[in-house]
């Protein structure tokens, strides 16, 4: 179902009685490990026709994901961060290359199947919200479960107790032109996280909201991929984002992929997670994220 189909054949009857009592606070769910997937990506590349001519983006990426990481990845405008991120999110299809999400090769689903795939296991946050004008932060939040066909009071429930969790108990019935940039984002950001998805992508999460209200949003960020257990790809120019992560990786042009960071390890290290070796200096190497 799309998502204008479940818009218009589910939400719409809905009625959500507006209650004076607060809400409940819910039980802080357990620190979880293992929970994320594990991505493999190998010899990814992505190349458009213009002209009758070919424009790579990305060539012969490789890196893996480990259930729970949580990964930046910064670079200069242009490099191919933002169609690399739409590629592991199966929102684009490459032109070249495999990526196998715990083991299942998503490059060669059909269409129907990808997009199943990708609402059960994949959520998304971009720095422009996309919340539905015409439904409250409840309803917005509710909508990857019902089209999922979650029972409805099934899916209520979920979209209230991550609002509340990320701190908007109080804005439940609130439409987003009523919600400030930092609140429609906790919106967005609950969205994504309502199903506890094995992936969770954001692409410069934070790119429209002051420096606090971007600072909570992070740390927002962190502590629910931590309770529960999501692999986490951010791509961001963001300094102050791309530290709070674990790991972080530098893109140049082609879709090179440089370990970098403190506690980062090494491309040839044993053990370490794979990444296209950096032979040579790379061009950008020490230029801030």
């Amino acid at each position: 179902m799309t998502l204008a189909g479940a818009e218009s054949k589910v939400l719409r009857p809905i009625e959500f009685p507006v209650s004076d009592a607060p809400e409940p606070e819910p039980a802080q769910p357990s620190a979880t490990h293992g929970r994320g997937a594990r991505i493999e990506v190998k010899g990814l590349g992505k190349a458009y026709v213009h002209n009758n001519q070919a424009l790579q983006i990305l060539a012969d990426v490789d890196l893996v994901l480990e259930p729970g990481d949580m990964v930046a990845v910064v670079g200069q405008s242009g490099v191919g961060k933002s169609t690399f991120l739409q590629l592991l999110g199966t929102l684009d299809l490459p032109t070249a290359g495999s990526i196998r999400f715990d083991g299942e090769e998503l490059t060669t689903m059909g269409a129907t199947r990808l997009s199943e795939f990708r609402n059960k296991r994949i959520g998304f946050v971009f720095q422009f919200h996309h919340l539905l004008p015409e439904f409250t932060a409840l309803e917005n939040v509710m909508m990857p479960a019902l089209i999922q066909r979650i029972p409805i009071p099934v899916a209520r429930q979920k979209a209230r107790d991550i609002l509340v969790r990320v701190g908007l108990s109080h804005r439940l019935t609130h439409r987003p032109s009523q919600l400030s940039g930092g609140e429609q984002q906790r919106v967005a950001l609950a969205r994504a996280m309502v199903l506890e998805p094995s992936l969770l992508l954001a692409d410069e999460p934070t790119g429209n909201l002051d420096r606090s209200t971007g600072e909570a949003i992070h740390q927002l960020f962190v502590e629910l991929n931590r309770e529960r257990g999501s692999t986490l790809l951010i791509v961001t120019h963001n300094p102050d984002l791309a530290v709070l992560m674990p790991r972080r990786l530098r893109m140049i042009d082609g879709g090179r992929l440089i370990e970098e960071g403190p506690g980062s390890p090494s491309a040839s290290s044993p053990g370490g997670h794979a990444v296209v070796p950096d032979p040579v200096p790379s061009p950008d190497a020490g230029a801030a994220p």
